[in-house]
């Protein structure tokens, strides 16, 4: 491949490869070409032009597949455009001689094609530069097209397409001959050439003028006819043709207009003329006549079309016009559907409405903005209003003239239905934007639909119905009045049928909504509902004009009333159950005797009221499962066993009463079936005979003379196989409308009035209206599916006797009743086939399986392809069920044997697929023994090019086994990719079906190969290439399915081999993609971006901008749609965000924002935050980038039409132009997402740099990188962001708003001011806080917007950013209005929600009070730790003023105090409801039956969420309160005359707090936030902080054991530092808790015996601890744990072998530990004597331990925490009485002593002083014990010795003081050894100084040590000897003065050493003076030196004291500042 990356095609490397192979290497050299000419040099290029011009017109006649022939004729245009033009009239003569050839041979087509293809290329390219050449070459193409077969046609019409692009209005000479000769072709046998034309039309209207005026109509009429018998890509393109057509000639170009005079077609013409197409179809306007009388009904695909057309005409207008014109257009859509030609069936009625809705919804729901919408939805109001009042004219009219009312009345419904669904889906879509609908009094939406409940027609109430529901979830508080309101109605107008039909449809459909509304309806609307329906239920006797309805509406209620779940039905499930078994007789006897009596009218309200009450029961199974208890299900079986016997009556009763009870019984029938199908089949076994033949007899059409099919077929196939059967079209924007032109019975004719049941149930996600199928179809599908429940379970025998019966009921029927039957049979096959896989059952034996195979293999044959799927799938899912290699042997042979000898092509087709469908269902492993044959003949039926179809099912079945058989695959890669490659080359474009095979072949192939497609080796090399040749040649084909294929290929190659897929060019063609009018491009296109977005999002932008700016310079005609402006790709996808409507694509543009979001934010912080800004701000320019493309989905005809830039493009077009285009302003959903976005950006940069939370430190690196941003200099837009969304009309923009403002709140709330200091930034946005909260608090907000205010005001208020009293106040105030609206109770009057959204409200406001009570007393304690201001004279003046603004410390106290009291109350309620509701369900009795003092019992279940949520906090600050105020006893005895005594009181209150905590911290969920935790250990803290809580905690030992125990699981599953410091000081607390307890048990008792010891505490007399009981075994578990994690090397056992050094630890853990080690040695206190002997091995070895591994020298010979702590804890227990008196006490100080010196080898990194302090500690507390053992006085000494020896002066210093410490105990048997060791080292190194004096301060303080030792040994000695170590001292530091000569230029240090002798000898001298004078007497020039530094010394003190007095005197200011007066 790479031999053709040349500029001149390598003819030697060409020569040299097969004849396969030259394709592949033409194709790529073409595609090198078509990259390198663009971008290479003019003169190179000019001089290879002859050569190249040579090769490439040789080409020509080569034969080139279709790929290859577009690419050529590009290259051969692009060359000449950019070469010389010389020879470009001979090549042009010479492909138009190629296409005069009169040679029709097969092997000249392809010459031909190309020499076409060519020849549109040029005039497409180069134009006029053309010259006068073109009518010559038009004539030329006209001549050939009528002459041409289908592909040459399509050929020829592109490039006349092409040929017309090029020349512009310069052609105008041809235009005429050109419609002239291709109009005709518009209704071609070949549906590609009906495209072709449409398109080459398309082009010619935008210069011909005669198109749009004089022959309009004839234009329309071809249109019409070209969609009769049209595929989906034809009615594209030819709507696309109309409805462009028709809007130019309502607003034509002004360049044309101003050219010719031109007559302009009105509005109502226009609009006239499509009316015809959509009520007539093709037949034209004159030849009516018959046709009318006949009554024919115009073709659905017309009508599709010209739906389709009329959704294009709008689009191309544009919105403002549409708005300008809505009144007009609407009432014309709607006399479309009054229409009597539209409605002529009622199936016709219901696709007519189909296609009228789909209209309204592509124009309203795409092209207008919320404003503009609302604006609409009150013209809909205003038609549904005009029609009601005809229709109440008609009604009340009550004349003989009837007849033609009737017909006012059924036109009417349709109209309604339509008007009413599509306001629905607006209000719906607008959310709480369509408030001011509601609210405007002069619309009176409600009034005008609740007006319609009572139209005569059913399909009209139940779209009010609808609409209403769809009010209610836009608008959840208008639920509650509407359904109160409905029940006021259906109770006064009882004696009207349609009052009770229409507001019970109104209630249900509403109770149906409440799903959706997340806040509910008060708990007393159930029981309204309920009376309601069982008045209803028990009065429909009473009269028999109403008993239909009344019975109707009874169950329908009672059945919506099910959708609100157990928590409600609970309490009404025994009067339901009894309801349920009196509509059906009791037993066989009665069953028997009812048949005998009733007439017609009693049986139909009879078998009504039974569908009814079946109905409310498969309501209640589907919504309430977690009632249905075995009991339940025994009573529910009851009345469905009876219903099932009825069944077998019913024919006998239609015949005696009439045919018209068949719909009634067909209803009872569906009802039974559904219900049946979610109860578990073993409740019904006994009834499978009777069930299964009503079963079979119901979808074999045995009593059923229509040949009605199901509708499931499609579902229960593979959605793979959608290409086979079509079913695609589910995945397109016209999928509403499309439906309708399904094969099977009844498709997309849903309808509301089809089963009114589904008023309530819940819509499946991919529809927004319910559509239930006509009941014949519906009772079919409910069948089947049931048969696939039943089924698995029956016995063998049943099911052989099944499927021959099947095989017997197809053979008796014919023609098309046969197909029906067959298609029913093999749905319900497939359904019990699926069944029982999922069973995991078998099929049964042998004859079963021959039987059923023999079924499957006859449909292998038939003619109907959906049929032929359906036994692919079958047989596949019998060998996946069966499992059994022979069975899959035999299926597969079979397949073979047929394959080799059958020619038809229906045969081939099926049981090729049976090949692919048996590898599918079992698997690579299960087939692999024949997957070499499968492959063989797949392949070979493959190339059969002489039947498409054959190829496209055996390339589809190709891929199923390349896609199943995985690794094993990988053999047969190479062969399949080269045909692939081939056929992609070769098949004409025109056949789809097989290119999207070839896709997704391709696909597969690229998945086996997988990773491996990164090597580098040949082979991987070519398949790599060959990929990526496949995946161009599909990128460039016209269909938008083969695109999609195209680009999961590349995305599939992409995440394989990422360095091989071209970004550069893969991504713009995406962008080019997101605005395709096909749904699957669109999806396809953003699921790549969305995976490349994931690796490298800075590249994919990088390379769309590219794009951008590459479409202002080119002319380049494929992006004309795309708007891609300096918001890049991001502002595109946030446009796409407000059209698109498919979840699964918004879904993933929200993935590819994240992503991008993800990567960029931080980065390009202005550019995301001014997107997330356009948006938010919601103004209709946004940039013009949000604001991308307002077209919709629809119209991709723009992309055709380019025009040359000359005169006429200086007019802008009328119509066309931008501004009448602009696009909609962001809808909610897409600001919402914004708003999040926004908390995202905030979320990144707090993972990112500490400069975007600090002002002063942004502004720095601003400076130096004026490129850098951060995210607090945009705090201005953060908080105007924030407060944008929080004040929207929408409810979940202001959620998502609050949100935001609650992470701004959090993250700024401490970022300093640098202009202000000691003020934060936040400050100045006070008033916009305040603003955003306050509309949060309003009477008729919502209560979770309430909730999330309350959470952000305690967030602000706690943030300590105010620090003004009164603008604190402000917010305060909210949260005291609210706290008003907590203490008026439950019951609130007016209430509009349920009453667990009044719980969540309550529980926010008392959570929220909570957080600001807990930062006040944080505050307040803060500042009492402070110490006092000292009285400081001058610098207090400067801090006043900043004290000024500063809050006193208890200002928020003085806040909150005045709520306090009530606040307790309030808190103390809850933290009961919480912890009653946390009970195991077992204790559930012990529950209060009226609820708690926040929660009724009906809402307990979501009521626990709330409260989960807020106890926390609640908790911490009742502790706090409860601990500041003695257990708040004052305030209650206040309060009540105390009915509890106080001790119970204060108990009951610890025994709550303390068993909540601990409950909690037991087990907290992963999911529970941190700060709870926290809020709870704190809370623990906070309580053992009272005396009260601490005396109950140490009385009840095993209370704190547990405590420690929950505290010790929680380390283990809780890793934060805070977590585990909070739990090391609630440790700390517990101990000293009994300690204190202790103390006082031992002061009462006395508790000590005759030696003087403590006796009590734990371990008495024996010592021992039980684990469970003892406390202190408890808090050593829990402190070993923290030590031993965060010093792992504690517990090895062999510390000493290889001595490891100590190591430093970070902050958090340094803390850890060394609390854990204070509290340790806090431990033995508790014990007693013996108790703690059984302790202190373990404790001492721990605190050696740590401080073995701690003490680490550091360079400021700093202590760390744990060091300090360690040896505090040594000097604890050493100095601790207790154990001292224990025989092995003296053992174990001496080992620890071992221990200490043994771990304190000398190294470089351990800190010698620590473990000297240590050895001195035990030498101090414990001498006597430790004299005794040479070895360890010998030790200690040489520790001492070493640390005197050191190099370090500051070691030598803190020796010298702790040896100076040892001297001064008074034992001198501690002291001898040490003084004969070490004085005479002393003495040495203090004479050493002599001759090296001091250099530094530290070496000055180890000789000042060393001197003060022995100023120390000096008082020790005994008199006599005083001399000698006076004669040592003093020659020695009178060595150390200096002379005057020599003082002044001394260093400080020699300064300082000879003042500390100085010192030393003149404090010496005094105190022993003999000694003394004996020393210096003896050597004179001691006392010399001596006199002299003492005479010196005088001298300088007399200079300073005269320098004193010299200085003029100064008034001494007072050193005492008076503040106040003292009094």
């Amino acid at each position: 491949m790479e031999l053709a990356h040349s500029l001149l095609l390598n003819e030697e490397a060409l020569s040299h490869i097969t004849e396969a192979k030259r394709a592949v290497f033409i194709f790529e050299w073409l595609r090198f070409l078509d990259k390198v000419l663009i971008a290479a040099n003019k003169v190179d290029v000019k001089e290879k032009q002859k050569k190249l011009v040579e090769q490439l017109t040789g080409l020509i006649s080569s034969s080139p597949g279709p790929p290859t022939r577009k690419l050529l004729a590009k290259n051969l245009a692009v060359l000449y455009s950019i070469g010389d033009t010389f020879t470009v009239f001979q090549t042009l003569d010479k492909c138009n001689d190629i296409i005069k050839s009169k040679d029709d041979t097969a092997a000249y087509l392809p010459s031909k094609l190309a020499a076409v293809a060519c020849v549109g290329a040029f005039y497409e390219r180069m134009g006029r530069m053309l010259g006068s050449s073109f009518p010559e070459t038009i004539n030329n193409l006209l001549k050939a097209l009528k002459s041409a077969e289908a592909q040459g046609r399509g050929e020829i019409l592109l490039s006349l397409q092409k040929v017309l692009s090029g020349l512009g209005g310069a052609a105008a000479s041809c235009h005429r001959d050109i419609y002239k000769n291709t109009r005709s072709m518009l209704s071609d046998r070949s549906m590609s050439v009906r495209c072709a034309v449409a398109r080459c039309l398309l082009e010619l209207q935008n210069e011909a003028v005669f198109i749009w005026t004089t022959e309009l109509e004839n234009v329309a009429t071809l249109c019409f006819k070209a969609l009769e018998g049209s595929t989906y890509d034809v009615r594209v393109a030819v709507s696309t043709l109309l409805g462009t057509v028709m809007a130019t000639a309502l607003m034509p170009k002004q360049a044309t207009v101003m050219r010719q005079n031109v007559k302009r077609a009105t509005l109502e013409e226009v609009l006239e003329l499509m009316a015809t197409g959509f009520l007539r179809g093709g037949s034209g306007f004159l030849k009516s006549g018959g046709e009318m009388l006949k009554g024919a009904s115009v073709s659905r695909e017309v009508r599709v079309g010209v739906t389709q057309a009329y959704v294009v005409f709008v689009t191309a207008l544009g919105g403002q016009w549409l708005e300008r014109n809505f009144a007009v257009f609407l009432s014309h859509l709607l006399e479309l559907v009054a229409h009597p030609r539209a409605t002529q069936t009622h199936v016709e009625a219901v696709y007519s409405r189909r296609c009228v809705s789909f209209a309204l919804r592509a124009t309203l729901g795409g092209l207008l903005g919320e404003k503009a919408q609302i604006a609409a939805a009150k013209e809909i109001c205003l038609a549904i209003s005009k029609q009601m009042r005809a229709v109440e004219a008609v009604v009340n009219e009550q004349s003989s003239e009837n007849r033609t009312g009737t017909a006012d009345v059924s036109a009417s419904q349709h109209v309604m239905v339509c008007a009413l669904k599509e306001l629905g889906r607006l209000v719906q879509s607008l959310s709480a934007t369509a408030s001011p609908l509601i609210q405007e009094p002069s619309i009176g939406l409600l009034e005008t639909v609740l007006s319609v409940l009572l139209h005569p027609s059913m399909a009209a109430r139940l779209a009010a119905a609808w609409c209403l529901r769809c009010v209610c979830v836009a608008l959840p508080h208008q639920l509650t009045p509407l359904l109160e309101r409905c029940a006021d109605c259906i109770n006064t107008l009882k004696n009207s049928p349609e009052a009770v039909s229409g507001y019970s449809f109104a209630m249900a459909a509403l109770l149906g909504g409440v799903h959706q509304c997340p806040l509910g309806v008060p708990h007393s609307k159930g029981k309204m509902v309920v009376s309601i329906a069982e008045d209803l239920l028990r009065s429909a006797a009473q009269n028999s004009r109403l008993s239909l309805q009344r019975t109707q509406a009874g169950w329908l209620l009672l059945g919506a009333l099910m959708t609100l779940g157990p928590s409600l039905v609970r309490y009404h499930l025994p009067k339901m159950l009894l309801l349920w078994r009196n509509v059906f007789p009791r037993s066989q006897k009665e069953l028997e005797a009812e048949k005998a009596r009733g007439d017609s009218f009693s049986w139909q309200v009879m078998l009504e009221g039974r569908a009814g009450a079946l109905c409310a029961m498969r309501s209640f199974v589907a919504h309430c499962p977690e009632l249905l208890t075995e009991d339940v299900i025994r009573r529910l079986m009851t009345p469905i066993e009876c219903a099932m016997t009825m069944m077998s009556h019913i024919p006998a009763v239609i015949k005696v009463h009439g045919a018209h009870l068949k719909a009634s019984a067909a209803m009872v029938r569906l009802r039974l079936y559904d219900i049946l199908a979610l109860l578990p089949p073993k409740t019904y076994e006994g009834d499978f005979n009777a069930l299964l033949r009503e079963l079979v007899a119901e979808f074999t059409l045995t009593d059923n003379s229509a040949n009605t099919t199901t509708s499931l077929l499609r579902s229960l196939c593979h959605y793979d196989d959608s290409v086979l059967m079509g079913s695609w079209l589910q995945e397109t924007d016209h999928k509403s409308i499309e439906d309708q032109l399904q094969p099977n019975s009844a498709s997309g004719s849903g309808a509301l009035e089809h089963d009114p049941s589904s008023i309530y149930l819940r819509v499946p996600a991919v529809e927004a209206v319910p559509g239930p199928l006509p009941l014949g179809v519906s009772v079919i599908d409910a069948s089947v599916a049931l048969f696939g429940v039943v089924f698995p379970h029956v016995s063998f025998k049943h099911r052989l006797q099944m499927l021959d019966h099947f095989a017997e009921c197809i053979k008796q029927a014919k023609g098309v009743r046969q197909q029906a039957v067959q298609l029913n049979i093999f749905t319900a096959v497939l359904s019990a086939l699926k069944g029982l896989a999922e069973n995991k059952s078998s099929l049964g034996l042998e004859e079963v399986r021959k039987s059923a195979l023999a079924l499957v293999m006859g449909a292998l044959d038939n003619s109907n392809p959906i049929l032929r799927c359906a036994a692919g799938e079958a047989l596949g899912r019998m060998a996946q069920v069966v499992g059994e290699a022979s069975f899959i042997a035999r299926m597969a042979q079979h397949s073979f044997d047929k394959l080799k000898s059958a020619r038809d092509v229906v045969s081939r087709t099926g049981h090729s697929l049976a090949l692919g469908c048996l590898h599918r269902y079992v698997g690579g492993i299960g087939s692999g023994q024949h997957l070499k044959t499968s492959v063989s003949i797949l392949l070979a039926l493959a190339q059969d090019a002489t039947c498409h179809e054959v190829q496209t099912w055996a390339l589809h079945s190709l891929a199923l086994i390349v896609d199943s058989s995985g690794p094993m695959y990988r053999g047969y890669v190479e062969p399949t990719l080269s045909l692939v490659l081939t056929l992609l080359l070769t098949v004409p474009p025109s056949h789809t079906e097989v290119h999207q095979c070839l896709g997704r072949c391709l696909g597969a192939l690229i998945t086996t190969v997988g990773p491996e497609l990164q090597g580098n080796s040949v082979s991987i090399s070519t398949i790599r290439s060959s990929c990526l040749v496949g995946c161009a040649i599909m990128q460039d084909h016209s269909d938008s399915l083969v695109q999609a294929a195209a680009i999961s290929c590349l995305q599939q190659l992409h995440m394989f081999a990422p360095r091989h897929v071209n970004l550069s060019s893969l991504v713009p063609s995406l962008c080019v993609h997101l605005c395709s009018s096909h749904l699957l491009l669109r999806r396809a296109a953003v699921a790549c971006l969305r995976q490349m977005a994931q690796r490298e999002a800075a590249e994919v932008c990088e390379y769309a901008m590219s794009l951008a700016r590459r479409a202002g310079d080119t002319k380049d005609n494929s992006t004309t749609n795309l708007n891609i402006t300096e918001t890049g790709l991001e502002g595109v996808l946030f446009g796409m965000l407000d059209r698109e409507t498919d979840r699964k694509l918004c879904s993933d543009i929200h993935d590819t924002l994240g992503h991008m979001l993800s990567s960029l934010a931080v980065e390009k912080l202005s550019h995301w935050l001014k997107l997330c800004k356009d948006v938010l701000a919601a103004t209709t320019e946004v940039g013009g980038a949000v604001a991308s493309d307002s077209r919709r989905k629809d119209d991709d005809e723009d992309s055709e039409k380019k025009d040359e830039m000359d005169d006429d493009i200086m007019f802008t077009s009328l119509g066309q132009d931008e501004k009448m285009k602009a696009s909609v302003a962001p809808r909610w959903v897409t600001r919402v997402f914004a708003a999040e976005c926004l908390c995202r950006i905030i979320h990144l940069c707090e993972n990112a740099d500490h400069a975007h939370f600090h002002l002063a430190e942004a502004r720095i690196a601003k400076t130096k990188n004026p490129q850098a941003d951060f995210l607090v200099l945009h705090l201005c837009d953060l908080i105007r962001m924030a407060f944008m969304a929080a004040t929207d009309h929408s409810n979940q923009l202001r959620m998502a708003g609050l949100q935001a403002l609650e992470d701004i709140i959090k993250k700024f709330a401490a970022v300093p001011d640098p202009e202000f200091p000691s003020h934060v930034i936040l400050e100045q946005y006070q008033a916009n806080v305040g603003a955003a909260l306050r509309p949060a608090f309003s009477p008729d907000t919502p209560s979770d917007i309430t909730a999330k205010a309350c959470q952000v005001c305690s967030a602000w208020i706690g943030s300590g950013v105010v620090s003004d009293l009164n603008d604190l106040r402000r917010v305060h105030n909210l949260l005291v209005s609210s706290l008003d609206k907590v203490q008026t109770g439950k019951s609130s009057s007016s209430q509009l929600y349920s009453e667990s959204a009044t719980t969540m409200e309550k529980l926010a406001v008392l959570k929220a009070w909570a957080e600001v009570f807990v930062v006040a007393m944080d505050i307040k304690q803060e500042s009492r730790a402070r110490p006092v201001r000292p009285p400081a004279g001058e610098d207090e003046d400067e801090d006043e003023d900043d004290a000024a603004d500063v809050l006193p410390p208890d200002s928020l106290m003085v806040l909150v105090q005045p709520e306090l009291p009530s606040l307790s109350r309030l808190w103390l309620e809850l933290l009961r409801d919480y912890a009653l509701l946390t009970l195991p369900a077992e204790f559930s009795s012990q529950l209060p039956a009226d609820g708690g003092a926040f929660y009724t019992p009906e809402t307990i279940d979501t009521a626990r969420i709330h409260y989960r949520s807020s106890w926390a906090s609640v908790l911490h600050a009742e502790a706090l309160w409860l601990s500041s105020t003695g257990f708040g006893i004052t305030e209650d005895s206040a309060a009540s005359g105390a009915t509890k005594h106080p001790e119970e009181l204060v108990k009951d209150r610890l025994h709550l707090l303390l068993g909540i905590s601990i409950e909690f911290l037991c087990f907290p969920r992963a999911e529970e936030p941190i700060e709870d935790v926290m809020s709870c250990l704190r809370a623990v803290c906070t309580l053992l902080d009272s005396p009260i809580s601490r005396t109950h905690i140490a009385e009840d030992q095993l209370l704190a054991v547990e405590l420690l125990n929950v505290l010790h699981r929680l380390l283990l599953t809780r890793d934060p530092s805070s977590v585990q410091l909070q739990v090391t000081a609630v440790v700390q607390k517990t101990i000293h808790a009994a300690q204190e307890h202790l103390e006082q048990r031992r002061s009462n008792k006395g508790g000590v015996d005759e030696e003087g010891v403590c006796v009590l505490g734990e371990g008495a007399d024996s010592g021992e601890l039980l684990p469970g009981k003892s406390l202190v075994f408890a808090a050593m578990e829990l402190l070993v744990f923290i030590l031993v994690r965060h010093l792992p090397q504690l517990k090895e056992k062999n510390t000493h072998t290889c001595r490891r050094s100590p190591q430093s630890l970070s902050e958090h853990s340094s803390r850890l530990v060394a609390n854990s080690v204070t509290a340790l040695a806090e431990l033995p206190s508790l014990c007693s004597p013996a108790g703690s002997m059984t302790i202190l091995p373990t404790v001492l070895f721990l605190i050696t331990g740590v401080l073995r591994e701690t003490a680490v020298k550091t360079a400021d010979n700093s202590v760390s925490a744990p060091v300090s702590a360690a040896l505090q804890a040594i000097k604890t227990i050493l100095s601790s009485a207790a154990a001292h008196t224990h025989s092995h006490w003296s053992a174990l100080v001496r080992s620890s002593l071992a221990t200490v010196l043994e771990d304190s080898q000398p190294s470089d990194s351990v800190d010698e002083v620590s473990f000297l302090a240590a050895v001195t500690l035990f030498l101090l507390s414990a001498s006597d014990e430790l004299m005794s053992v040479c070895v360890l006085q010998n030790g200690c000494i040489e520790r001492f010795t070493h640390a005197l020896n050191s190099a370090d002066p500051w070691t030598q210093a803190r020796c010298c003081q702790l040896l100076l410490s040892i001297l001064q105990q008074p034992s001198r048997r501690l002291s001898v050894p040490f003084i004969h060791t070490l004085a005479p080292l002393l003495v040495e190194q203090l004479k050493s100084v002599e001759h090296r004096r001091v250099c530094n301060a530290a070496e000055l303080q180890a000789v000042q040590e060393r001197v003060r030792v022995m100023e120390r040994l000096v008082d020790m000695a005994e008199e006599h000897n005083r001399v000698q170590l006076l004669a040592l001292l003093v020659p020695t530091l009178v060595s150390y003065l200096l002379d005057d000569s020599s003082f002044s230029s001394s260093s400080s240090s020699s300064k300082g050493l000879h003042d500390f002798a100085l010192q030393s000898l003149m404090h010496t001298g005094p105190l022993y003076p003999t000694a003394f004078k004996t020393v210096i007497g003896a050597a004179p020039e001691l006392k010399t030196r001596l006199e002299a530094a003492i005479r010196s010394k005088q001298a300088h003190s007399r200079a300073k004291s005269t320098a004193r007095q010299t200085l003029p005197a100064v008034p001494a200011a007072p050193t005492i500042k008076l503040k106040t007066s003292f009094f």
